[in-house]
């Protein structure tokens, strides 16, 4: 059961961001972000019930998968001791924030936060008895924008993907976020400028999540602008807010 997958070798890397997909994402969304970011060390998270863990059961609680995700992160951060971003798109943004939580209640800090596309986690509110049917998923990715509608008359990607999805989405809509002391590192907040869920001002709340410097960009493109323009730029410059 490996958490934190790494995305390419990188023996002389000075620094590390490790990349939280979106839900219903794996770390196949990140695997060209090595050649980019050549002075990082990618690693990209694995939940369960994609990728090499098809076949394990998927997540229901976030905080719990969170507080998994956070050992692995220990582990390895204690390898090197490499400043270490977290970079979250989505529900990644969440489990992102969670983890960083929970290694800030061992006494570690993160180098710097990316919060993509994604409400700050005091507005998130618990859906419990939210429908997340075959047809409401396939309405809500189509919405967003990272799905080919045409995948949706895919009889492999429905009885394979839209499990998982529906899992992640379900398990999202039951996060409430408890009180928390805010963290210590730098925090970025990226939205598209034509995201049709989250809005510069829900994506500028994020500022309430950290006693660091912040920051928000708005970036062309909707929901899934990192598809087709990966904020690279931001994260290799990150390193000036230290």
């Amino acid at each position: 059961m490996v958490w934190i997958q790494r995305v390419a070798p990188r023996p002389f890397a000075t620094r590390r961001v490790v990349c939280f997909p979106h839900a219903g994402g794996s770390p196949y969304f990140f695997r060209g972000w090595a050649k980019a970011l050549g002075d990082f060390d990618v690693r990209a998270v694995c939940y369960p019930g994609r990728a090499e863990r098809i076949a394990e059961k998927p997540a229901d609680d976030l905080i719990a998968m969170a507080r998994q995700i956070a050992q692995e992160a220990v582990r390895l951060m204690a390898e090197d001791g490499l400043p270490t971003a977290f970079f979250g798109h989505s529900m990644g943004a969440i489990v992102a924030y969670e983890t960083a939580m929970e290694l800030a209640s061992r006494g570690i800090d993160l180098d710097h936060f990316f919060a993509s596309g994604a409400r700050a986690p005091h507005l998130m509110r618990p859906d419990p008895g939210a429908r997340w049917d075959d047809e409401s998923i396939a309405a809500t990715l189509v919405e967003l924008g990272g799905t080919d509608a045409e995948l949706l008359h895919n009889p492999a990607f429905v009885e394979l993907v839209l499990p998982y999805i529906g899992a992640d989405f379900r398990m999202l809509a039951s996060y409430d976020a408890p009180p928390r002391t805010p963290l210590g590192c730098a925090v970025t907040a990226l939205v598209g400028a034509d995201d049709p869920r989250v809005t510069l001002q829900q994506a500028s709340a994020w500022r309430e999540s950290t006693r660091g410097a912040f920051e928000v960009r708005t970036l062309p493109g909707d929901h899934f602008y990192l598809a087709q323009n990966p904020p690279f730029d931001i994260i290799e410059g990150s390193a000036a807010g230290r």
